[in-house]
């Protein structure tokens, strides 16, 4: 029952009496006593919590009485502590909830716990030291589950539960969909509420998302999040009907640009162009017209603008860090990425930091003139198959040479930062497993606010080629 059912379908047990919302917590918490040893993605566990609020009475919503985990980032809750993966900040407790997790937790569902990060969610890995190891890939341990909702996919993967919170800004939703064999889904800038605590994340390039195994999932839990808050700095064009009546029916048919390389063309890993070229063919056979293209934008200016906001978010993020704690860092309380993007962070003066707001600016002016002649764009999620273990790890301290050095972040993972930067939704749907049984996610991306069209598309490729079957032999 707990398997063969996606959030959506375990609500409806609820709903008809079938299952308890009390049942269901505790195969979720069952299950993480048996199977998060080995991966290492479930930490900060709130059961009373969670049996609190099954038994005030729980809100009325699409997933009432369905197990939920909150990223160990961000989603600030009174009744969740959070370490946001470092150890500088173990342990934090909040005196208000967010208003994204207000509205996560207007749907019904039973948060018992967080899922890890790495520290400043910064990296395509989840290996912060605060976990006391790496979190690893269900679909084959030896590998990264993605970062930085990282312990949200692996939770998602193993089968803890049909879907969890995370969030994006250089990739970090569909990264570990891709890793993991999951959908993510990243919407048009400015969908989902930051406050009270902030009005945008890195320049508005960060936003919250969620890893499902359906499409169904996600659309409704988009949908209960979607909008402005009070005093929010800019909105996202409203949606025609919303994520979860667009999926009711296909789109229209559409032109779809695809891109086997990376967008500056160079090749990918085959096992990623092979899963292009098969998505290509499964939308042809579907009636969507499919070109070659790439498209025409300073993708390397983009990578280092990128890189100098989220190092001058990190100094921030650690000096705050440091002022509520009030005393000054040791050298033990970050890891060296954190430690390098302080470094670098603090040699960036106030007009560097807004040319690199400007330049990401006009790369999405750029890529919005690249889309012009398709509906949707495709590509590889991941320009590799899921790292292994180790690879991408934090124990360095040069914050460019880890993002846009040779054998860096940015050759790994070229696509994704491309839409966080230029504000256009984009998704990671599992469409394809390599020989050796690892996932390799396909991206697509359509134009800016064009959310709707591309969920609808999603749902299309999920009913032509079904993948909710598809589970790890771990779980």
């Amino acid at each position: 029952m707990y398997d063969e059912n996606d959030a959506t379908g375990l609500a409806a047990l609820v709903a008809k009496g079938k299952v308890s919302p009390d049942e269901l917590l505790d195969e979720a918490l069952a299950r993480v006593a048996a199977r998060n040893p080995a991966i290492n993605a479930v930490v900060l566990v709130q059961e009373d919590v969670a049996r609190k609020s099954i038994a005030n009475g729980l809100p009325d919503g699409p997933f009432r009485g369905v197990p939920f985990l909150l990223k160990d980032l961000g989603a600030e809750a009174i009744d969740f502590p959070t370490h946001n993966g470092s150890r500088l900040s173990a342990n934090t407790r909040y005196s208000y909830d967010s208003e994204i997790f207000k509205r996560m937790r207007a749907t019904g569902v039973v948060t018992f716990g967080r899922t890890t990060s790495p520290e400043g969610g910064v990296g395509p890995v989840t290996e912060a030291a605060v976990y006391g190891g790496p979190t690893r890939n269900p679909w084959g341990l030896a590998h990264t589950s993605g970062g930085s909702s990282g312990g949200a996919g692996a939770a998602v993967a193993a089968g803890i539960l049909p879907m969890a919170h995370g969030s994006d800004g250089g990739g970090s939703v569909r990264i570990p969909a891709s890793s993991c064999g999951l959908f993510g889904f990243k919407p048009t800038r400015g969908r989902f509420p930051d406050g009270p605590a902030a009005g945008e994340g890195w320049a508005g390039m960060a936003i919250d998302g969620f890893l499902t195994r359906s499409v169904r999932d996600n659309a409704a839990m988009m949908d209960a999040c979607a909008g402005p808050d009070l005093g929010a700095p800019y909105v996202a064009p409203p949606l025609e009907n919303g994520y979860l009546a667009a999926i009711q029916r296909p789109p229209r048919r559409l032109r779809i640009g695809l891109c086997d390389t990376n967008f500056s063309g160079q090749p990918i890993h085959e096992d990623c162009a092979a899963a292009v070229a098969k998505a290509g063919a499964l939308l042809e056979s579907l009636g969507h017209s499919v070109a070659p293209t790439r498209p025409d934008a300073d993708h390397m200016g983009m990578m280092r603008a990128w890189t100098r906001i989220v190092a001058c978010g990190g100094a921030l993020s650690l000096q705050q860090a440091v002022a509520r704690r009030g005393k000054p860092l040791a050298a033990d309380d970050v890891q060296g990425i954190a430690r390098g993007a302080l470094a670098f962070g603090q040699t960036l003066s106030g007009a560097d930091y807004l040319a690199a707001v400007e330049k990401i600016h006009s790369y999405g002016r750029e890529m919005a003139r690249a889309l012009q002649p398709y509906d949707v764009l495709l590509s590889a999620t991941l320009a590799e198959p899921p790292a292994k273990v180790g690879r991408f790890h934090h124990d360095r301290e040069d914050f460019e040479a880890y993002r846009i050095g040779k054998g860096g972040v940015f050759e790994y993972s070229p696509f994704c930062a491309a839409f966080n930067a230029s504000g256009q939704p984009a998704a990671s749907v599992p469409l394809h497993w390599n020989a050796a049984g690892l996932p390799v996610g396909v991206h697509l991306a359509a134009q800016f606010g064009q959310d709707e069209l591309l969920i609808a598309l999603c749902a299309e490729l999920e009913a032509a080629q079904p993948w909710a079957g598809k589970r790890p032999d771990f779980a």
